[in-house]
């Protein structure tokens, strides 16, 4: 096998940007291909938000070791950050810097990789093949080669529909002007979409939670804001959830604030939703759904929908990938994330090997290698592109050699799993 020389980068967040500066200790040229116009672009669409663990969670080493570099003032470890803070004090100031800056194309989406004339059915060549990825700008199409491909795009362009089947609920595409993903700026940019309106929230997870506890402020800010939270199952439990909660308390927190919302009748609670249709009804909603088995209709101005994300393997078809069935998360990692299986957030550390496709030197990792499943920690996919590169640079040995710590938590709870 040839030595990689030169691997592209899909995404400009935190993990793309560890493992550029990762490859640059090893000597191998980096190309950065970031759909925004600046490093951590999709960060900034929830950067109101206040993560769950604190800066300690947030930083790679090589990225740290090259800011210190150039007299980076640091952060405080203890204190937890918001999304856009991460951008600003840490991700920004890292592609600015003259090792990472010359590497990095912005405005740039990528929309397919495959091997140099070889599809995704030819086999004969296919190993000693290069890669070759096209993007787009606004200069046209561009098709770039390279030795090696890591896919650190993330998953938050590719939300969750409404459905229990996986699909939109009719009327759901139809009504995109009323129906919001992800997590909205419901007390600051995007306040007055939601002031004084009828909001339904839906999903059973974190993000649902901060949904529901923001529209509360909200509401006692401005009078005749309504709330609904719909769980699509019977999760009330997930709320005091144990595994990952009992090790970032921040969670476990959000968790008691919603319990007691609801328990105070402030949070209106419909478990078992099942939303069938939506119809515009005037300037609302009319939502026909059941809850509980139960035909019940829910007149709303606004539906958030944070029923978590998936992968978007549209750019990737002409590759051969090893994905798991259920998850569409890498095959040998899959099992150590299944929400099916695992009730907690845990993963014990894990590298190249699961990480690994049938097209060698293509690897996914982030957010995205975790596929559908939500329990994706910072640190876990900086030992990713850390296993990852020690790999692409032969270090076998180093590759396999876990450095996962959480700091703060024991060893014997390091990767501890529900089982």
């Amino acid at each position: 096998m040839k030595p990689i020389k030169e691997v592209i980068i899909i995404g400009a967040g935190p993990i793309g940007l560890a493992a550029a500066a990762r490859l640059l200790e090893k000597g191998i040229r980096p190309t950065i291909i970031e759909k925004g116009d600046t490093a951590g672009a999709a960060m900034l669409q929830w950067g109101h938000v206040s993560l769950f663990t604190p800066w300690s969670y947030m930083l790679d080493e090589a990225v740290v070791n090259l800011l210190t570099e150039h007299g980076w003032p640091g952060v405080d470890a203890n204190v937890t950050p918001t999304g856009r803070e991460v951008v600003e004090h840490y991700l920004q100031p890292a592609a600015k810097l003259p090792e990472l800056a010359e590497h990095i194309r912005y405005g740039t989406e990528v929309f397919g990789v495959s091997k140099a004339g070889i599809s995704k059915h030819t086999t004969q060549g296919r190993d000693s093949a290069r890669f070759v990825v096209h993007c787009r700008n606004e200069l046209g199409i561009q098709v770039l080669h390279t030795d090696a491909v890591i896919d650190a795009s993330g998953t938050w362009s590719s939300p969750n529909p409404l459905g229990l089947d996986g699909l939109p609920v009719p009327g759901e595409l139809a009504n995109q002007q009323s129906v919001y993903y992800g997590i909205p700026d419901i007390l600051g940019t995007q306040r007055s979409d939601f002031a004084r309106k009828r909001n339904l929230v839906v999903g059973a997870g974190h993000s649902a939670m901060n949904i529901a506890l923001d529209l509360l402020k909200l509401q006692a800010a401005e009078p005749g804001t309504e709330v609904i939270w719909g769980m699509r199952k019977n999760n009330i439990d997930k709320l005091l959830g144990k595994g990952i909660n009992d090790k970032v308390p921040a969670r476990r927190q959000l968790g008691l604030a919603a319990k007691e919302a609801i328990e105070r009748g402030a949070l209106k609670l419909i478990s078992q939703l099942e939303i069938k249709e939506i119809v515009r009804a005037g300037h609302g909603l009319n939502i026909c759904a059941l809850a509980g088995g139960a035909d019940i209709g829910i007149e709303v101005d606004n539906i958030i929908v944070a029923t978590g994300f998936r992968p978007d393997l549209e750019m990737l078809r002409e590759l051969r990938l090893d994905l798991d069935h259920v998850v569409e998360a890498p095959t040998r990692l899959a099992p150590l994330i299944d929400p099916n299986l695992h009730s907690c957030g845990s993963v014990r550390a894990h590298g190249v090997d699961e990480l690994s496709h049938d097209d060698a030197h293509f690897y996914i990792a982030g957010m995205k290698s975790y596929g559908r499943a939500p329990t994706f920690l910072m640190l876990t996919g900086y030992e990713q592109v850390r296993s990852i590169v020690e790999s692409l640079a032969g270090n076998a040995e180093a590759a396999r050699s876990s450095q996962l710590k959480f700091p703060g938590a024991p060893k014997a709870q390091q990767g501890a799993c529900c089982g």
